[in-house]
């Protein structure tokens, strides 16, 4: 999910990262998940002028480490690495998640991270707790990095194409209408041109509100939205998963359940195959 989030972009008010590693190693720590970037923004012109005069030439660097319970032993031996490799002007983010309920020691221990440049959020996934250290940078990374849910989207060219024909011909034939009702200039070059581009801009949220596909997983179930249509489910109603590949090439986490099957879309949600899988099948062997 932190993954998804990075590569997607969901994190560029932290920073604009550009490389993911995974299971980077300092020292003897290993992180499943390492990501560098900088401030500087990659928009448009003006954007990347601005930036360029502006901007801090700061390097970002953001970690995701995982474990049963954070021991404050451990944190400390992390940002030691992390001084003795970047420079004082970098920024470090670490992201760390642990099962366990957050004890008093661990919290004074973020908390009272004194370096500014390294912020801290540890979260704890059972009972939904988060502590930050006491900087712009602990409470930045707390306030973008969500993990309580996992959302995914992707916009999807054909259904898209789809919008765009239905408002296409509805405009055609609207001034088809006009002609024959005496507009002699309602069919030209120029009012074909127009329609086309109107059919383009409009196009899109029709899309929006009829073919968007929306997938957020969370510990306890799913909720899939296309367009307006809204279906949720829990992992506790369902006994396996499997992958489901249909004839278009579509993939597809088919849910078992005693009754039924459910199928939750990855192509159009932008999910990849392999660790959804791998991730819904946990989820439903831990209901």
């Amino acid at each position: 999910m932190v993954e998804e989030k990075l590569a997607k972009g969901n994190l560029r008010w932290l920073a604009n990262f550009n490389e993911i590693h995974r299971d980077y190693t300092i020292g003897d720590i290993t992180f499943p998940i390492y990501a560098s970037g900088s401030l500087q923004e990659r928009g448009f012109l003006l954007s990347r002028l601005f930036s360029a005069l502006v901007t801090p030439r700061y390097k970002i660097h953001f970690f995701f480490y995982t474990s049963t319970e954070v021991d404050p032993k451990f944190l400390r031996k992390m940002i030691l690495a992390f001084k003795n490799k970047f420079g004082e002007d970098d920024w470090v983010f670490l992201g760390l998640t642990q099962s366990q309920p957050l004890g008093k020691t661990t919290k004074e221990a973020v908390e009272n991270i004194a370096d500014k440049n390294i912020g801290v959020a540890v979260y704890s996934l059972a009972p939904k707790e988060t502590v930050t250290s006491n900087n712009v940078l602990g409470r930045g990374l707390a306030k973008q990095l969500k993990l309580t849910e996992a959302k995914f989207e992707a916009f999807d060219l054909p259904d898209y194409l789809k919008s765009f024909v239905l408002i296409l011909a509805l405009g055609i034939l609207f001034l088809i209408f006009l002609y024959f009702s005496g507009v002699q200039q309602a069919i030209s070059l120029l009012t074909l041109a127009l329609m086309t581009i109107f059919s383009l801009i409009g196009g899109y949220p029709v899309y929006k509100t009829r073919y968007h596909t929306t997938l957020t997983l969370t510990n306890k179930g799913f909720q899939l939205q296309k367009g307006k249509k809204i279906t949720e489910g829990k992992w506790s109603n369902y006994t396996d998963a499997t992958i489901n590949i249909t004839p278009n090439y579509e993939t597809y986490i088919r849910l078992h359940s005693i009754k039924e099957t459910f199928d939750l879309p990855l192509s159009r949600a932008g999910l990849t195959r392999r660790d959804a899988y791998n991730a819904i099948r946990q989820l439903i062997k831990k209901k």
